[in-house]
């Protein structure tokens, strides 16, 4: 095959054979077709989407690209929870402790921040001395052992992804329905899961902006899991403003630890509520619980007899992280700077645009504006008021911690236009808009 031939079909809007997409994940996995390739490929496949069955024939292409794990020696259905991608959104870093207290066993291979949202992998890595980058045979163990593992991608899993993935970030081609659903599932389907439930975000941080796709990506995900002979559930949920109170990776993980410890003081309830749904879903999954209302029950007990966030504790330990670091907070990265965001006048607040705020904290360091652009774990945003909140004018709205004055400079007008501020009273939103598959 001529890979310019195959780029030009896709770019003309024509419809590929599984032997040509093949022939593109094989090539630019082994280095035969370059970047600037690969990128005009992605670009094309962005602007003209693929078609149901392209996306399957890439899915299993990009899985096949490496190893897939048998986890089928270990007992216990295997269950694991991916998000689509938000802002503010550390939920692994939640309901991964919960479920594995709730012997349901979690093999979680996750991905770095793409765009405007953030990654799990570069959370887990603001935890001092935290260890991504285990072996598959570790992995396999401490999943035994343990019921948990969270791992960035090896050398052996979807390679073809993780090439993909970096690629896709700083070229413009993260948010198209189906390279989303290829990326998840070949790195799920690789894992050794049994199970899986997904969390689909729709609104302004969200990839799907329109329910409506959000609801086709799911589907679309759910159908690539049923054909590979796995039990699938999905949440639809809105990511119009950012989820929780904390942006950035140090701050995410005190916020995921003061919701394990149940710090109902400091916690808004969109992020518990989304928690202990999704932690139920895999919980239901997994079969530890004859029913969704049962499996919240156990869920909530996790949390309240501290086994949640004691498993937490035991599997930073276990991949080399300061565990003290989760009970004393001085011990993780921490900001030089503040910076705060005042209401210039008062009123309910109407909107606290997801995107925006996502934005700057990319701008702050907190994500990835090129391949090479280094973390800072230790910015971010504090939320101290969120939609349908009565602010006074000059009370605060967000904490800005920050660590260099030119990027604050830079990022202030994102976070400024993200707030708006009515006389009128609206109500909170809900987190959880539908469900959909297995329950």
């Amino acid at each position: 095959m001529w890979f310019l031939e195959i780029l030009g079909k896709k770019r003309d809007g024509e419809s590929l054979s599984e032997a040509e997409i093949r022939y593109f994940v094989d090539g630019y996995t082994t280095g035969r077709i370059p970047d600037y390739q690969a990128s005009a490929f992605l670009m094309a496949v962005y602007l003209n989407g693929l078609s149901p069955d392209e996306t399957t024939w890439l899915t299993e292409a990009m899985l096949y690209s490496g190893s897939v794990v048998d986890l089928s020696r270990i007992p216990g259905i295997k269950v694991d929870k991916h998000s689509t991608g938000g802002v503010g959104d550390k939920t692994s870093l939640i309901v991964a402790p919960i479920c594995a207290a709730l012997k349901v066993p979690v093999p979680m291979i996750s991905g770095r921040g793409l765009g405007h949202t953030g990654g799990t992998l570069d959370k887990l890595e603001a935890i001092p001395g935290f260890n991504v980058n285990l072996d598959l045979d570790r992995y396999c163990e401490l999943i035994s052992r343990t019921g948990l593992c969270l791992i960035g991608q090896t050398a052996e899993i979807a390679p073809a992804d993780k090439k993909l993935y970096a690629l896709r970030d700083v070229t413009g081609t993260v948010a198209n329905r189906s390279l989303i659903a290829a990326s998840i599932m070949s790195k799920k389907m690789a894992e050794g899961i049994d199970g899986l439930v997904l969390d689909v975000k729709t609104g302004r941080g969200a990839f799907m902006v329109q329910q409506s796709d959000a609801e086709e990506l799911a589907e679309l995900m759910i159908a690539i899991g049923h054909r590979m002979n796995k039990r699938v559930s999905a949440l639809i949920t809105d990511m119009n403003q950012p989820l929780g109170t904390h942006v950035g990776n140090a701050l995410e993980v005190i916020e995921a630890v003061m919701i394990l410890k149940g710090n109902r003081q400091a916690l808004r309830m969109d992020l518990v509520e989304l928690c202990k749904t999704l932690a139920a879903h895999m919980v239901r999954l997994g079969d530890r619980a004859d029913s969704l209302d049962h499996a919240l029950e156990l869920v909530h007990r996790s949390i309240d007899n501290g086994s949640a966030f004691e498993k937490l504790k035991e599997i930073v330990r276990e991949q080399g992280g300061d565990e003290k670091s989760l009970d004393d907070f001085s011990r993780l990265p921490v900001a030089a700077k503040s910076h705060l965001v005042v209401a210039l006048k008062s009123g309910v607040i109407h909107s606290l645009d997801a995107l925006d705020i996502g934005l700057g904290s990319v701008i702050l360091g907190a994500g990835r504006q090129t391949l090479d652009s280094i973390i800072d774990p230790a910015v971010g945003i504090v939320l101290k008021r969120k939609i349908g909140d009565r602010v006074e004018a000059g009370e605060t709205l967000m904490e800005i911690w920050y660590n260099d004055d030119s990027r604050l400079v830079e990022a202030l007008p994102c976070f400024e236009r993200a707030v708006s501020i009515q006389a009128t009273i609206v109500p909170a939103p809900g987190v959880i808009i539908k469900t959909l598959g297995d329950t």
